[in-house]
């Protein structure tokens, strides 16, 4: 089902915090709404789910306007950051809750908590209690929840954020097979770039209550339309420096942008520069280079260089991923 959400303003007293936003989601989508702390992602998925009333627009769901309809009657299912499960119920109980809501008779409640159990691999652990299961299982538990009733929308709000890295891997290809397999639209809140980069067929980047660039991850980190979205995503992080510390001097261009894939040696050696940092991430390695007018450029190189901090080297650039920004920040 296609979610659209036109003109969409949210205020808190008398702070507007989003105004006039559009967002569209195609059906069986999966967008992320990603962000720095405070730009107003949360916001607009718990309006979407009703936790929040919208003060100016409209919400539909597949072609109707539900933004002035209360939560429950609106069919989404939604996984918090904390899995709110309820610690005195087993894990069966904690699935079937939202069917019990329903009236759904016992037979049938029964199948479909074991089908959604199987469904996201914790069969095995019906009878437990939440303090009985790790996070990882908590959530898994949080998620078939939400699927069990059918949901018209999956959303999702900083699922992973209580999850230890090993696991945050493990659940991020997870979801994204669960949401695959139903085909459902679903909408992932998150800080996190590598979560919506990696899970999502299109990113909302948001600053400051509205959408600064929505697109797919390879074009929105290819082709940035600012310098915003160019440093927010990438990691480790996109490199800024003048015309002059690159030897170049277009008129209109006030700074390049240099991803740290895009300078090293096997782009020639026009740039002379001291190395300044080392990092050995395994099998690269991570290099801050000053140049002689004492701007840095990031580079990764493959490990085992033999390089170390103080060496001079003579790198070059690729050309063809150079990015040129304008006063305002705009790419040109």
């Amino acid at each position: 089902m296609q979610l659209d959400l036109i003109n969409f303003t949210k205020r808190f007293g008398d702070t507007t915090v989003i105004e006039d936003m559009s967002l569209s989601v195609s059906s069986g989508e999966m967008i992320a709404l990603l962000g720095p702390s405070g730009c107003g992602k949360s916001t607009t998925l718990f309006a979407i789910c009703g936790i929040h009333r919208i003060d100016q627009g409209q919400l539909m769901f597949g072609g109707k306007d539900v933004a002035h309809l209360p939560s429950q009657s609106r069919n989404v299912g939604v996984v918090f950051q904390n899995y709110a499960l309820y610690p005195h119920m087993t894990v069966a109980e904690n699935i079937a809750f939202p069917l019990k809501v329903q009236k759904m008779n016992r037979t049938d409640r029964e199948a479909m908590v074991r089908r959604y159990a199987e469904l996201v691999h914790i069969e095995a652990l019906l009878e437990r209690r939440p303090a009985q299961l790790s996070g990882g299982q908590q959530q898994r538990v949080a998620l078939a929840r939400a699927l069990v009733r059918q949901p018209d929308f999956l959303l999702l709000d900083e699922p992973l954020a209580n999850l230890d890295a090993k696991l945050r891997l493990e659940m991020r290809s997870e979801i994204r097979r669960l949401q695959q397999e139903t085909g459902l639209t679903a909408i992932l809140v998150t800080h996190d770039q590598v979560e919506a980069m990696s899970m999502c067929d299109r990113i909302a980047l948001m600053n400051g209550g509205r959408i600064v660039q929505y697109d797919t991850p390879t074009s929105m980190y290819e082709r940035p339309e600012n310098d915003f979205v160019a440093s927010f995503l990438g990691n480790p992080p996109i490199s800024f420096v003048s015309g002059a510390g690159l030897g170049q001097s277009e008129a209109r261009v006030a700074r390049y942008g240099i991803r740290p894939e895009g300078f090293g040696p096997q782009f020639g050696s026009a740039l002379s520069g001291r190395v300044t940092f080392v990092e050995t991430q395994g099998r690269e390695d991570l290099f801050d280079v000053s140049l002689t007018n004492g701007e840095v450029l990031r580079s990764i190189q493959p490990a085992g260089s033999g390089i170390r901090p103080g060496a001079t080297v003579q790198w070059g650039v690729a050309q063809d991923k150079l990015l040129r920004f304008d006063q305002d920040g705009r790419r040109l």
